[in-house]
């Protein structure tokens, strides 16, 4: 067998000023053909998963380039369609290929394309023509179009929140493709459209017993090769926005829609149960202050790199500061700016510096302090699970007992390893400053005696009812109370 393997993933906040150049994705990954690292960033899985099954198998695997931006707003045109056209003159140059098995993110946004994904596997069809297994592991946060539906034989969807199975997910995707070019099985994909938009995180209930649920059925029912859940991305302002279910089995297509149905329809009986109760930064700060254990971990939720927006916004921060906290760490604040200002001072040096929502407007205001350039790093970087996550060339400043990591390259805060890159012990600190949504929990939660979640400003359009969308449907909750509700009548009235 000849596989041909490839990357090409960023997640788009289409509300986010920051714009994506192919710089853009060399900061992040960028690995032509055969480069690609032993260790897997989170869209690029199949390819380090691919090189084990086929070097078991005797297989021949092709790879071509594996790249990933970490999320912002849009894409150049003129890099995606350079990426994309890279990586298809190299699928070209493989022909003939048995398979094609992708890394995706299913989120991207460019100029000129509202569904860049859809456009790059109908041209990966185009040339391998309608026999050839065409597959792809995806993020949930992703817009699963028809156009993405038609042109694969099946998809799968990481089922963590926050993303810890990326590598897991791969295995199942390889599992599959293998099984499928053995003649086991024949794939069939099934999606319902659960009309809804929502925050799915799998670290509490009720979507903790709901992917447990999916993982025992794909274990117990010979007919169900993999089932995933599509969360859709709010901050995309695409037309086919919104939560969907994902049933492949193996030939059963009638068995497959009412399973993706039944589970597409009790998400949404439980729509808006979801998401982790979240307080502003006054209440956050009050009850970090008052903690008698420690560290507190402050989560900047809607201020996620990790969703597309800048990362520097200073909303908490300015709060820990009014109310004279000490004994904080703050991770990670993007300024490119700052940070080059604090290279060229040099460790030990004092300096007034300012810092912060240069970015976005409901972000807080720049600080502006005298700090200490404790430590810079050219190449910082911190773990998120398997794989490594840089944040380029950074600096660990201090000031007013509070010590403050500075990126230059925007990601989420995933792991304590952000701090103990620049030197400082996250578990000498009484409070974490961090910003992510809930990748964070996977490592944070080990260490924090308690976790805050804290909606602070508005760095993200986070209420899908007031966003501004301008091609997003209308036709979902929570736009509407129940847009089931004609379904329902209908099937009633049937009966």
């Amino acid at each position: 067998m000849r596989i041909f393997t490839a990357a090409l993933a960023t997640e788009t906040n289409t509300f986010s000023p920051i714009c994506i150049d192919r710089r853009a994705f060399e900061d992040s990954l960028y690995a032509p053909p055969g480069q690609h690292p032993s260790t897997p960033t989170l869209c690029t899985a199949p390819i380090t998963v691919g090189r084990k099954v086929c070097a078991a198998k005797g297989w021949e695997l092709i790879e071509g380039t594996a790249t990933w931006a970490d999320p912002a707003g849009l894409i150049n045109r003129a890099t995606f369609e350079g990426l994309r056209d890279e990586i298809l003159d190299q699928l070209k140059a493989a022909l003939p290929v048995d398979a094609v098995v992708l890394g995706l993110h299913g989120a991207m946004v460019a100029d000129g394309y509202l569904d860049p994904e859809g456009d790059f596997l109908e041209r990966i069809r185009t040339i391998v023509g309608p026999d050839v297994l065409v597959c792809s592991e995806i993020d949930p946060h992703s817009h699963l179009t028809a156009k993405r539906v038609a042109a694969v034989n099946f998809l799968v969807a990481f089922k963590e929140f926050p993303h810890t199975d990326f590598v897991d997910r791969a295995e199942d995707l390889w599992a599959i493709a293998v099984a499928t070019l053995e003649d086991r099985v024949k794939p069939v994909m099934s999606v319902f459209d659960c009309r809804m938009i929502d925050v799915f995180p799998t670290s509490r209930e009720p979507m903790r017993s709901f992917v447990d649920r999916m993982k025992e059925i794909e274990a117990t029912d010979n007919d169900v090769l993999s089932l995933s859940v599509i969360h859709g991305f709010m901050a995309g302002d695409v037309p086919e926005m919104g939560t969907k279910t994902i049933a492949v089995t193996n030939g059963n297509p009638a068995k497959g829609q009412k399973l993706a149905r039944d589970l597409g329809m009790e998400l949404f009986e439980k729509r808006g149960t979801y998401m982790v109760p979240q307080i502003d930064e006054k209440e956050a700060v009050s009850r970090a202050l008052a903690a008698t254990a420690h560290p507190v971990v402050i989560a900047d939720v809607w201020d996620n790199p990790g969703g597309g927006t800048a990362g520097d916004a200073t909303v908490i921060l300015e709060e820990l500061l009014a109310r004279g906290a000490t004994s904080v760490a703050v991770g990670l604040i993007w300024d490119p700016i700052a940070v080059q200002i604090c290279m060229a001072a040099g460790e030990g040096a004092e300096i007034p510096l300012r810092f912060g929502a240069k970015s976005a407007p409901f972000t807080g205001d720049p600080i502006d302090a005298i700090v200490k350039v404790v430590r810079v790093v050219p190449n910082a970087e911190m773990r998120f699970g398997d794989s490594v996550a840089p944040f380029g060339a950074a600096a660990h400043i201090h000031f007013k007992g509070i010590d403050v990591v500075l990126g230059t390259v925007r990601v989420q805060s995933y792991d304590p390893s952000l701090f103990t890159a620049l030197g400082i012990d996250p578990m000498t600190k009484d409070i974490l400053l961090i910003k992510s949504t809930n990748h964070f929990y996977a490592a944070f939660s080990k260490i924090a005696s308690e976790i805050l979640y804290c909606s602070a400003g508005r760095p993200y359009p986070n209420d899908p009812a007031t966003t501004p969308y301008r091609r997003a449907r209308r036709d979902i909750w929570p736009m509407i109370a129940d847009p089931h509700g004609d379904v329902r009548t209908s099937e009633a009235a049937a009966q």
